[in-house]
């Protein structure tokens, strides 16, 4: 095609056709049928494994998580066309074996049944997910709103230090019957507070000071922010004896940074200091202290004559499990004790999904993850590319966290596995994370972001 020409004699640009993107909202309904269908199928094989039968409320379950499934489809299908078509799916199929692993262990303790409210907390979830797909527009606006994210989240971190200490950690409010752990719904929101402070000054915290050696050291106007973030973070440790809580806030803003720099010195800055901060709480608080002592001794109650350790257990489970398990319903991880619905949920994967099962858990993770950033590295706005990737690194930091807790690879920390573990804050927060990467991959995907990306003195407000 042939441009026209001006007065000035020089050649317009030729108009180039739009690219048409596929909407692939078919895929993403096909892939929810799928992950539904694979959830009830687990809810079946876990009482036909138990007591020879479909469990009655096998048509319920599958009734109630398929209405969500749909709903949340809905509301992507008309509101954000153009998503990505993996991340519902993922979500829901996580949601749906965290199901199907709760009720497993349930039927071991008929007295505390949680896979009831855990179907509640994820109808409240799926609800959220909804409420932020139909009503967040624009990702960008949630950069307006940075120091009030940041003040927000220090109030709920410091919260719960007012409240009794439940198993040697102080992350949660209780009153009555009610409990939420406020910390899981700080991240998100912490999550947008570092993703505006870097996206407006990334081009600052690119000069740098003195190098030593090979490693460039930044200048203290800039190290300083990242020694605030430290300190507290280790405050937090400290106050409230949440080693995850803390290693999840500090590795969240050290990956920031990176992305934000390109530079790897903020890497290797972050471990050592995440490093010291551990070590040196670890010398002298006794929760934090004894939880080290277990990873490095894992067997020393065995030895003792005391039983074996909840990490032991965990430890044996992975091991009964071998290569393809022992079945749904089939193991024995209920020996865990009390965390055997929570921290250790993994536990019961391993063993009775084996090293197969595991394995296609954790790559459910990482596409989900992966995701994610391929959402975030699409936008032209720093703003939404920072914030796609900080809420796809929370996913890879629990997950890390926790798995390598409980297989023994680094100490235990008391987190959730995103979908999977039982608790309700933790779900509810997880959903709105995919929500919110619903709603940016459908602008990276569709071209919305085309026009000029949002003035950052408009931020912050």
């Amino acid at each position: 095609m042939t441009g026209s020409t001006g007065s000035t004699g020089r050649t317009a640009p030729s108009s180039v056709p739009a690219v048409r993107v596929p909407k692939r909202r078919g895929t993403e309904l096909a892939l929810i049928v799928l992950a539904v269908l694979l959830s009830v199928y687990g809810y079946c094989d876990v009482g036909l494994a138990k007591n020879g039968s479909v469990p009655p409320g096998a048509a319920g379950y599958g009734a109630g998580l398929g209405v969500l499934a749909l709903l949340a489809h809905l509301a992507v299908r008309f509101r954000a066309p153009y998503a990505d078509p993996l991340l519902l799916p993922i979500a829901v199929l996580l949601n749906g074996l965290g199901l199907v692993l709760i009720y497993r262990l349930d039927l071991e303790t008929p007295n505390d049944e949680a896979a009831p409210t855990q179907l509640i907390w994820s109808t409240l979830g799926v609800g959220l997910f909804i409420a932020f797909v139909v009503f967040l527009r624009d990702h960008r606006v949630l950069q307006r709103y940075a120091y009030l994210s940041v003040v927000t989240a220090l109030i709920l971190m410091i919260l719960p230090i007012f409240f009794p200490a439940v198993n040697g950690a102080r992350i949660w409010i209780r009153i009555g019957g009610f409990s939420i752990q406020p910390g899981e719904f700080a991240k998100i929101l912490l999550a947008i507070f570092f993703a505006s402070y870097l996206a407006a000054n990334r081009n600052a915290l690119r000069y740098t000071g003195k190098k030593i050696w090979k490693l460039q050291l930044p200048t203290m106007r800039v190290f300083a922010p990242i020694l605030a973030i430290w300190l507290i973070s280790v405050g937090v440790l400290v106050l409230e004896t949440d080693l995850g809580t803390s290693l999840l806030f500090f590795g969240l803003f050290i990956v920031m940074l990176y992305v934000a720099t390109g530079r790897g010195s903020w890497i290797l800055i972050g471990l050592v200091l995440a490093a010291a901060g551990a070590v040196l709480v670890a010398s002298f608080e006794p929760h934090v202290h004894s939880r080290v002592e277990d990873w490095l001794h894992p067997f020393a109650s065995i030895d003792a004559g005391e039983g074996a350790s909840q990490l032991a257990q965990s430890l044996f489970a992975f091991a009964a499990g071998g290569m393809l398990g022992a079945g749904l319903g089939l193991g024995h991880s209920i020996l865990i004790g009390f965390a055997a619905k929570s921290d250790f949920i993994l536990a019961t994967a391993g063993e009775e999904l084996g090293l197969v099962g595991l394995t296609a858990i954790f790559l459910l993770y990482a596409l989900l993850v992966e995701r994610g950033y391929r959402a975030g590295l699409a936008l032209r706005d720093p703003f939404g590319r920072l914030l796609s990737i900080g809420l796809a690194s929370i996913v890879a930091l629990q997950v890390f966290v926790i798995a390598g807790g409980v297989m023994g690879l680094i100490p235990l920390t008391g987190m959730a596995m995103p979908f999977l573990a039982q608790g309700g804050s933790s779900l509810v927060t997880n959903w709105i994370i995919v929500a919110i990467l619903i709603r940016v991959s459908d602008q990276a995907r569709g071209g919305l972001l085309s026009a000029a990306p949002m003035n950052p003195a408009e931020g912050a407000k």
